[in-house]
């Protein structure tokens, strides 16, 4: 049965399908959204990911879709993807299944982003804003803010999640070893060294954090760094490490998903590229800091390097990286 928006209430469905970190970078556009239209907000998005996508506040409805078992769940969705009309459909995706998506709900008006691809404009009423992937990802969704002609806000990043209890004693650093990507993986051993410069300077608590596909690498940190870390990779729920992420001092990661959920969350990260370019997907803020090469090659973008062993990873030092991370946690 389809349900009618109220008269005065207008209601708008949101897509971003994944993956981690793009949720997060679509955020302050949903906030504008959602003040700047006083709309109800639904919010289309890969099923492992519905549950974090519930601690987004200005999110009233989640619609999960199923990317594994989708014809099998296929029904399902389709039920609940058109249980409301909708004023103004709204893909931060630009992916030919997020335009899918879009044409199958109710909507009034379909509204694609700049950076489509795949073919899915021939889904889209209306493309926001012009094409120019020189900016962070935060600012290119804010196109259909503007397109729209809302007010476009200070950034917000909107969350609340469940707090999480530790008696480890401040500061508290997270270490994230590792990325979808092997190419933007920074040494494991470069990890290490930081963690006992943290430990001999600032006897700080640490705690790896990783997917059941890092534990390996999660455990060499672990058997390195001895009692002086606790390992929580594979151990936890999205939303359960975004709360750990939450009471952190200081996040140091590749260029990865829990890098940008804790940067949401207004947690100083240090983060280190390689192979992609921090100012499209660096963390979002002005208290983060980025290492990277000055090198000819970068940013490739390439999951596999040319040259065999990532040179842009290897001259970030352990050395310079512990200077950083001990001079941000001096930082209120």
């Amino acid at each position: 049965m389809s349900v009618a928006c109220g008269a005065n209430t207008m209601r708008i469905l949101v897509i971003k399908l994944s993956s981690l970190g793009d949720l997060f970078h679509a955020l302050p556009a949903v906030h504008c959204l959602k003040a700047g239209l006083g709309a109800t907000i639904d919010w289309a998005v890969n099923a492992e990911y519905a549950d974090l996508v519930r601690c987004f506040t200005d999110v009233d409805r989640v619609i999960r879709f199923h990317r594994h078992g989708f014809f099998r769940n296929l029904r399902v969705f389709l039920g609940e993807l058109r249980r409301n009309d909708y004023d103004y459909v709204v893909d931060f995706q630009g992916l030919l299944k997020s335009a899918m998506v879009a044409r199958f709900a109710r909507g009034r008006r379909r509204v694609g982003p700049s950076f489509h691809r795949e073919g899915s404009r021939l889904f889209y009423h209306e493309v926001a804003g012009e094409r120019n992937r020189s900016r962070h990802a935060v600012e290119e969704n804010l196109d259909a803010i503007r397109h729209l002609e809302l007010p476009v806000l200070e950034p917000q990043f909107p969350v609340s999640v469940p707090e999480w209890e530790t008696t480890m004693p401040a500061p508290r650093v997270a270490i994230v070893p590792s990325s979808r990507w092997q190419s933007k993986n920074w040494p494991v051993e470069s990890f290490i060294a930081v963690g006992r410069k943290l430990w001999d300077n600032a006897a700080a608590s640490m705690f790896v954090l990783g997917s059941v596909a890092d534990m390996p690498v999660c455990a060499q940190v672990q058997e390195a760094l001895g009692a002086r870390v606790e390992n929580m990779a594979g151990r936890l729920s999205v939303v359960e490490m975004c709360s750990v992420l939450a009471r952190m001092d200081l996040v140091i990661s590749n260029d990865s998903g829990p890098m940008h959920a804790a940067a949401a969350l207004g947690v100083p990260v240090l983060a280190v590229f390689g192979p992609t370019d921090p100012l499209k997907t660096g963390p979002y803020g002005r208290w983060h800091h980025v290492k990277c090469a000055s090198l000819p090659c970068r940013p490739c973008f390439e999951r596999v390097c040319r040259f065999g062993e990532p040179r842009c990873l290897n001259v970030v030092t352990p050395d310079e990286a512990a200077k950083v991370a001990l001079e941000m946690l001096k930082k209120p």
